[in-house]
């Protein structure tokens, strides 16, 4: 029998030499990431065919005695020679290096790289090797998931900002329902006033005005006179009071409505603004633009302050999250199981340096399996409901280094919702002159 060839080492330098060849070409000619290998120079000595392929190129070999610079851009040709140049001073590999490679012909790709110097058989570095992963697939999925997940972003910011102005409108809507009954009262009563017998009274004290004392003293009409003025004074006395007390009632209702209208225009114009905010007037601002509704509703609040430090936040989001939060408590109530609607809003400093804000109901409470979803984009228990609200909500929490929690001990045992924020540094004084 005919010897086979042999690939396993053995004591023979030849046939070393030869198996390294053998695993080297097998290991180039097949592997499917671009592989390099570089002297100290930056030129190409060997590379793989798919190294090769990636550049238009049937044959490895065509790429020997390159650089970088004949095959990428400028730019690209200069970075990777600083890293190749790092490489084989410090002896240092870089690994897995995000790469935005420039093509000549306009193209832009992708790719995760491992460098590592090379060395001979006297442990010095003699050049670079390398492996090159082409990513530019998973890169564009990566970049479009972070466009859907800003876009997700942005939408619930609009959604809790409508959520925001929605809530104005409702009640500026409640305001005006009032303004429009106590408008329509003075309108009846002004109607129903006893001026049209006062005239037809004064028309007849006229035409027997040459004899007027005779006329009140003997007439039968005459006598009747002096009574029927002073149960017609007594009249309009009390609908003098009547009607006053509704024009002072469309007084404060458009007062109200200027305060809501004027609030909300006052918070919209500090987007983006971080500063030091007191608690108690964030809470009693949101409870005002909430009012109208509260009180239809027959909701009583409870306010729990104690004393904290100013927050460091953003004025409309923390004003955002609060009128939703209320919201929702409110439409909680009105499904709760108890005609005492009851809304806690406590104040409670952190020793950790943040200050949470409590917004607790009595109303219908939390499925125990609806609070881990609670705030997921979408997620609504109301059928009339978006969905964005508290997701919203919690987006704009952490934007401010907050968090947004629920807890609540099951149907129809209300519910509670904490806002944890940062709380204000305080400032140094300044130094005595």
């Amino acid at each position: 029998m005919g010897s086979e060839p042999q690939l396993a080492p053995g004591g023979d330098p030849e046939a070393d030499l030869r198996l390294k060849r053998t695993l080297v070409n097998a290991f180039l000619e097949n592997v499917p990431e671009a592989v390099y290998f570089k002297d100290r120079q930056c030129r190409f000595i060997a590379v793989s065919k798919s190294k090769a392929a990636r550049h238009g190129y049937a044959n490895p070999a065509a790429l020997v005695g390159k650089s970088d610079a004949d095959l990428f851009t400028g730019d690209h040709a200069e970075e990777a020679r600083e890293d190749e140049g790092a490489i084989m001073a410090t002896g240092v590999p870089l690994l897995d290096k995000i790469e935005r490679l420039n093509w000549p012909d306009g193209r832009t790709t992708w790719a995760r790289t491992s460098k590592l110097p090379l060395r001979d058989d006297s442990d010095r570095v003699v050049g670079t090797f390398g492996m090159s992963e082409d990513i530019t697939a998973a890169k564009a999925t990566e970049e479009s998931l972070e466009k859907a997940n800003k876009d997700l972003v942005d939408a619930s910011r609009l959604a809790g900002m409508a959520e925001v102005a929605t809530g104005v409108l409702h009640n500026v809507g409640n305001v005006l329902n009032s303004l429009n009954v106590s408008a329509s009262v003075v309108a009846t009563g002004l109607r129903r006033s006893k001026v049209e017998p006062l005239v037809k009274v004064a028309a007849l004290l006229r035409e027997q005005e040459g004899d007027l004392a005779a006329f009140l003293c003997d007439d039968p009409k005459g006598k009747l006179i002096p009574e029927f003025l002073h149960s017609l004074a007594c009249h309009l006395a009390e609908e003098r009071t009547h009607l006053l007390q509704e024009v002072d009632s469309l007084q404060r209702n458009i007062e109200h409505i200027k305060e809501i209208v004027s609030m909300q225009q006052a918070y919209a114009t500090m987007v983006g603004v971080i500063e030091p905010l007191d608690p108690i007037t964030l809470v009693e601002d949101s409870l005002r633009m909430n009012a109208a509704a509260l009180l239809r509703h027959e909701v009583r609040v409870v306010r729990d302050f104690r004393p904290a430090p100013p927050l460091w936040a953003e004025r409309g989001k923390v004003l955002q999250i609060l009128i939703n939060l209320i919201r929702n408590a409110k439409y909680a109530l009105d499904s709760g199981p108890t005609p005492d609607r009851v809304l806690t809003l406590r104040i409670t400093p952190v020793p950790a340096g943040s200050v949470t804000i409590a917004v607790e109901d009595n109303g219908a409470g939390i499925a125990p399996e609806n609070l881990t979803r609670i705030f997921g984009h979408g997620f609504t228990t109301r059928a009339d409901g978006h969905g964005f609200g508290l997701h919203s909500s919690l987006s704009a929490a952490r934007e401010m280094g907050g968090a947004l929690a629920a807890a609540s001990a099951g149907l129809g045992h209300g519910a509670c919702f904490t806002l944890e924020l940062p709380a204000a540094r305080p400032t140094p004084a300044a130094p005595l002159p």
